[in-house]
């Protein structure tokens, strides 16, 4: 990048999400509880996951994944929006914003491809349960996690070399707690409305792909087990709900932010906050704590520390 297109603006300043200091310091305390209920919960289904033979499986292993990349997730901004909480200078240096940009989208990417191959594990397991062991090797597991973080990465780093070239001069104020492609373009020094359109495009056409995707295998899946088995339906549709659940949730945001924007400041601070802060925790509430072998395992590693606990 040469001179005339670098940055004059060395630093972005993040708006509160409430100007009440009462207000900042429940919103501190909440965010701080949820931001711990993230890394422990999905921490303890990691350590259960390893440690427990009985849950050495593909789809515990790609549920692993997934509780790996929601601590990252949920650690790229609740941290700095956490700190700001204390601090009456709310700021971030450019390369900080840009570091976010890249590691949200990064991570986004890698979730939002992981919860397709999940749906593409429960397809396999209920639709050809007598091959599952064949497709679902272990060997295919790692290469489509590898893939999912190949895609997450090619994605970001598709982005990054159009948003760090735009030039910055004037205002500061990014109208969230974290920096995003919509909020910072938005800033820039030049028309930025077609720029605008192309960056949350990419971004808008990924989710929506995916969210397709999703749809339809769950559809497929619960169409599939209906017709075969009215007992076996009522199962699969117990477990598709608390998935399409997740699946919703996560990519209902994205899809607002990015594809149909509201244009209503606080609706687009809700949907950021809901993204990065409260999407992450419904993996260990949706996914894990409603499974029967999850809740066996943590019985199990209970009796265990008791028994280790007594020994010593």
């Amino acid at each position: 990048m040469d001179k005339g297109n670098q940055s004059v603006v060395s630093e972005f300043v993040p708006l509160e999400l409430n100007s009440s200091w009462n207000m900042q310091v429940l919103l501190l305390m909440i965010f701080m509880m949820v931001y711990l209920t993230i890394v422990l919960g999905n921490i303890v289904i990691m350590i259960l996951i390893i440690t427990d033979l009985h849950l050495h499986s593909p789809m515990y292993f790609l549920l692993a994944s997934l509780s790996f990349v929601d601590i990252y997730l949920s650690s790229i901004t609740t941290p700095k929006m956490i700190t700001d909480f204390l601090r009456e200078s709310k700021t971030i240096y450019f390369g900080g914003c840009m570091c976010q940009i890249l590691f949200v989208h990064f991570i986004g990417g890698v979730e939002m491809v992981l919860l397709v191959v999940m749906a593409y594990d429960h397809y396999v397991a209920i639709c050809k349960p007598l091959h599952y062991s064949t497709i679902m090797s272990l060997q295919k597991c790692i290469g489509l996690v590898v893939a999912s973080w190949t895609i997450g990465f090619v994605h970001a780093m598709h982005q990054m070399p159009v948003i760090v070239q735009v030039p910055f001069c004037g205002p500061r104020e990014i109208d969230s707690f974290f920096c995003d492609i919509p909020l910072v373009i938005k800033l820039a020094c030049i028309d930025s409305y077609t720029l605008a359109i192309l960056m949350n495009s990419d971004s808008g056409v990924l989710a929506m792909t995916f969210f397709i995707l999703l749809l339809i295998s769950y559809i497929y899946i619960l169409l599939t087990v209906h017709q075969s088995s009215k007992t076996g339906a009522s199962k699969a549709l117990s477990t598709c709900t608390a998935h399409i659940t997740v699946v919703v949730l996560f990519f209902g945001p994205c899809i607002f932010i990015y594809v149909w924007p509201f244009n209503i400041t606080w609706v687009e601070k809700f949907l950021s906050v809901f993204y990065s802060v409260i999407t992450p925790l419904l993996n260990p509430s949706i996914y894990s704590l409603r499974n029967k072998e999850i809740k066996t395992a943590m019985k199990r590693f209970r009796i265990s520390y008791i028994d280790f606990k007594r020994n010593f």
